[in-house]
């Protein structure tokens, strides 16, 4: 029988990973290239031959997905797989079309088929919408782990943007491995606050080996979801992070509404930010949609050192928020406009006129962003205009609400206020709570 020629389409993230899992030794099937989208520099690269596997002895290429049609004509494509995340039902169903209209299956793989299952407890904490609060979730979730004894190891969601056969499996364990493993900007938002609280994180590229390494330095493992996909793992316990600033977004969004419908606890984050009617609103949702799962509210709110609080009030502020929650999450503020403006500054800067390269086209393509400035970092050459963005904006404070301090990377030579967050639970039950199941298995099984 011929194989069934397969495209994946993808974003080096999630596509990778069902590759590995379904297709790699599949003798009926061949995934005959990748596609990309969302993310900068990862076309014209190859998957390579040494994750691909035996039976793609010259790897497998990545095209930009504005080649689908394309592609499905000239590699006679069978099957287009969407493999990616935090696109709206109506775009994901738009790409559907497009595949199908050039003659392709269109199909999604579920969590039978992709999730992984670990020999030790899992705890997976994963959103609806990139920017909901799921990082300070999951670190609230490792501190009450740890807490009770255990030893957590942390798996990342991931974000292999460079060599991959050297990403395959990445161990962090100090700051110094950020520079190690030559991590983007992103990836350093994402490990360093664990890092600093004394968690061992991995991340990488092929999520079985990884897993089989986590297991073997951990008592529990948390899954740390990324762009609001589902977990690669099988979890023990579900966390799922709604967020009443993009109320209904938690219904009209892939596959955020397949994490609400699936999540054993769901946590109503920014409930001291959000206007109560949209808090309101997201509760209805959630009972509406899935009305066993144990409901947590929490508050998110900002921290600023007391010496930096004065730097604020009355001047022109530039903020640097996270560049994903803006980029793919949508949001047009986040925790460091929130911050700025409670904090009495004059005038939020718009970044516009003062991009250069790259930063130029983001802000262009994400016209909303016009009282903040996103934290691009996809290497070493977008994180050097991202400095000289900096340092030509007409700014008197520069405001940092990014979870890495931008300060350990870039030259600012403006005075520099840096606001963190993190979760705190409001009334019962906590996250300390939900936990307890998980803990009693976990030591059980020690």
């Amino acid at each position: 029988m011929p194989r069934r020629k397969v495209l994946i389409l993808g974003a080096a993230g999630r596509d990778f990973h069902d590759f590995n899992v379904v297709y790699r030794t599949d003798p009926a099937h061949e995934v005959v290239a990748f596609t990309a989208t969302q993310i900068p520099n990862i076309t014209g690269r190859r998957y390579p031959a040494a994750l691909a596997g035996p039976l793609y002895p010259e790897g497998i290429p990545i095209h930009a997905e504005e080649e689908l049609e394309k592609l499905v004509a000239e590699l006679a494509v069978d099957e287009v797989v969407f493999a990616y995340s935090d696109v709206s039902n109506q775009q994901l169903m738009e790409v559907g079309a497009r595949a199908l209209a050039a003659g392709a299956d269109f199909r999604l793989l579920g969590p039978h088929a992709t999730m992984l299952r670990a020999a030790r407890p899992v705890v997976s904490v994963c959103a609806v919408r990139t920017g909901a609060g799921k990082s300070p979730t999951t670190r609230r979730v490792t501190a009450a782990l740890k807490a009770a004894g255990l030893r957590v190891v942390v798996v990342r969601h991931p974000m292999p943007y460079g060599d991959l056969a050297r990403q395959a499996v990445q161990r962090f364990a100090t700051l110094d491995d950020l520079r190690v493993h030559e991590c983007t900007l992103e990836e350093m938002e994402e490990y360093e606050p664990h890092l600093a609280a004394g968690s061992i994180v991995y991340a990488g590229v092929d999520y079985e080996p990884i897993l089989r390494r986590a297991e073997a330095e951990a008592d529990v493992i948390v899954w740390d979801g990324g762009n609001n996909d589902l977990p690669f793992y099988g979890a023990d316990l579900e966390i799922v992070v709604v967020d009443p600033h993009r109320a209904g977004h938690e219904t009209t969004y892939f596959p955020g509404l397949v994490n609400l419908l699936r999540a054993h606890v769901v946590v109503v984050s920014k409930v001291d930010t959000a206007a109560p009617a949209d808090v309101t609103a997201v509760l209805a949702a959630v009972h509406r949609h899935n009305p066993r799962a144990a409901v947590v509210r929490a508050a998110v709110p900002f921290k600023v050192d007391d010496a930096e609080r004065a730097l604020v009030a009355g001047k022109r502020v530039l903020v640097i928020e996270d560049g994903p929650t803006l980029t793919h999450g949508g949001m047009s503020y986040g925790a460091g406009v929130l911050a700025a403006r409670a904090l009495g500054a004059r005038e939020l800067c718009d970044p516009r006129p003062f991009a250069v390269g790259s930063l130029h086209g983001v802000l262009e393509a994400h016209p909303r962003l016009v009282e903040l400035l996103p934290a691009m970092g996809y290497g070493a050459a977008q994180v050097a205009e991202l400095e000289e963005t900096i340092r030509r904006a007409a700014c008197d404070v520069v405001v940092v609400a990014t979870p890495v301090d931008l300060r350990r990377v870039l030259r600012i030579d403006a005075p520099v206020c840096r606001v963190r967050y993190e979760l705190e639970e409001v009334g019962a039950p906590t996250l300390a709570d939900v936990l307890v199941p998980v803990i009693t298995a976990a030591k059980a099984g020690r």
